[in-house]
């Protein structure tokens, strides 16, 4: 159509601008919100969103991240918009948990359980790595055998067969128990002896997964038993998940109480990502914001004779 990029941008941003002005205040009513941060281009660069669970629409988005973004959203509400709120979705960042204690103190911080889950999950593939990376020293060092065939039911580097295996043990772990195959079952059966210390931190994963599941009534009482498995499990890892875990314990129970997850914050990222890959990108951040709140945000954009 012979229009540059920026007048693209500029005309997006003029139009945003233009509706926004017609419509009532986007944050009157907010009970539920979620936050969450997102990549919008490489080198780590990141912009803050907030959404409102009810309508499954952003309300608010700037570039950057951390507390001082995070508390320009904060200061456009009113004390009554503020004190209006009753949940905020989020995943453990110090950052988010400051403001809310700041701006919206009687809020109910909850903490997704999927972000508590890849936490375990990050603490297990961490010691896998370091159980595959004791095995490959174990693997070089050990005595090397004799040129010539192997004798009759002779186990040819087993050190290094042992070492390879538990490399490979990745999405095993990770896997449910109820979604694995028969020869990944061999594989965690193989582990059992192999190296009790992975299995056990295997063990502590599947522990904290069910607890999350456990109803709100019961959900405390899991994951305190959890909390004193971890505490003498003896795997480094877990005792600092145990400490994580216990700075979050109410924020993680309250998402269990109220039955709030960040899955429509997730599913808003995911759709921002897709606004800038069908934009191939934006060079110009007020354009970027300007898209996503004519995409994502409750306003709708009608074309003329439509």
């Amino acid at each position: 159509m012979r229009i540059e990029w920026h007048s693209v941008g500029r005309i997006c941003s003029r139009v945003y601008k233009e509706m926004e002005s017609k419509m009532p205040s986007r944050f009157d009513g907010l009970v539920n919100i979620g936050i969450d941060e997102t990549s919008y281009k490489k080198g780590h660069k990141y912009m803050t969103v907030v959404i409102d669970h009810d309508t499954a629409s952003v309300i608010w988005c700037d570039i950057g991240y951390g507390k001082d973004v995070l508390a320009r959203f904060f200061e456009l509400l009113t004390p009554e918009q503020r004190a209006f709120i009753r949940c905020v979705s989020a995943d453990g960042a110090r950052w988010i948990a400051a403001c809310i204690e700041e701006y919206c103190p009687n809020a109910a911080r909850c903490v997704d359980p999927f972000h508590v889950v890849s936490w375990a999950t990050e603490t297990l593939d961490k010691e896998r790595r370091r159980a595959w990376s004791e095995a490959n020293q174990t693997a070089k060092e050990a005595k090397k055998r004799s040129k010539g065939r192997p004798a009759s039911g002779e186990e040819v580097n087993p050190e290094k067969k042992q070492a390879k295996a538990v490399k490979n043990l990745r999405y095993v772990l990770l896997k449910n128990p109820e979604n694995l195959s028969e020869n990944q079952q061999a594989q965690l059966e193989f582990l059992t002896q192999a190296n009790p210390r992975l299995y056990r931190a295997y063990l502590l994963k599947e522990g904290l997964r069910l607890a999350l599941k456990a109803g709100a009534a019961e959900i405390e009482q899991a994951l305190s038993k959890w909390m004193e498995w971890a505490q003498r499990c003896r795997i480094p890892g877990f005792r600092e998940l145990r400490l994580k875990i216990k700075r979050n314990f109410t924020s993680i129970v309250a998402a269990s109480r109220y039955g709030l997850s960040n899955a429509r914050m997730e599913a808003t990222n995911n759709k921002i990502k897709l606004v800038i890959r069908t934009a191939f990108g934006f060079r110009n951040s007020e354009s970027l914001k300007a898209m996503v709140m004519l995409t994502c945000s409750p306003v709708h954009l009608e074309l003329p004779g439509r």
